[in-house]
């Protein structure tokens, strides 16, 4: 319970400080909504992102993990496809900087949040 409430915590903090710092992200509507896709991304990366790190383990160990941020990138981008109308990417970059991004929060916030 304690893991899946600190994936929604890191998923609302990656949308928000996406939308506010990386260019190219793009978000129209009311607060409500970055709280709804953040926790939409945390609970893919809950539920969804363990089933496709075992179904894609052979690719992760030939590109030495790498293959990991392509899931990453996938899962973000599967949040702005369910909420098509107040999430854009408007590139590759921006998604892959905001992938970066929740994955340094998913690095520190474990920290900060006992």
């Amino acid at each position: 319970m304690k893991k899946l409430f600190l994936q929604i915590i890191t998923g609302i903090l990656a949308i928000w400080l996406a939308t506010q710092f990386i260019k190219g992200v793009e978000f129209s509507g009311p607060v409500q909504i970055i709280l709804l896709a953040g926790a939409i991304l945390g609970l893919l990366n809950f539920f969804i992102k363990p089933l496709l790190k075992i179904v894609t383990l052979p690719l992760r160990i030939l590109t030495f993990g790498l293959f990991s941020l392509v899931i990453n990138m996938g899962i973000i981008w599967l949040v702005s496809l369910i909420l098509p109308n107040n999430l854009k990417f408007t590139g590759i970059f921006p998604l892959l900087w905001t992938t970066v991004l929740a994955w340094g929060l998913s690095l520190i916030l474990p920290i900060f949040l006992p």
